[in-house]
């Protein structure tokens, strides 16, 4: 099951699990959209791979399968892959 992880890891920006903005890897990478497209360029920078919109998980169903609360962030940035 899906973590749902509560930020983008690059900007630390909230995503809560109705974001739509949320995006993620294979390995649930979590970032926005914003910086899918402006900074990483569509290339995950933990794993090298590419991002798809994260589901969203209907709210009833939170309630018993509840969103992860542990927040990630890049501590050395994401910096930028467009070159």
């Amino acid at each position: 099951m899906l973590q749902l992880r509560p930020n983008c890891e690059c900007c630390d920006k909230d995503l809560p699990p109705e974001a739509p903005d949320a995006m993620i890897c294979t390995f649930e990478c979590t970032f926005c959209r914003d910086c899918v497209d402006t900074v990483l360029v569509g290339v995950c920078p933990n794993c090298g791979g590419n991002f798809s919109p994260r589901p969203i998980r209907p709210a009833a169903e939170l309630v018993n399968n509840p969103a992860s609360t542990k927040r990630v962030l890049k501590a050395e940035g994401c910096g930028s892959r467009a070159a």
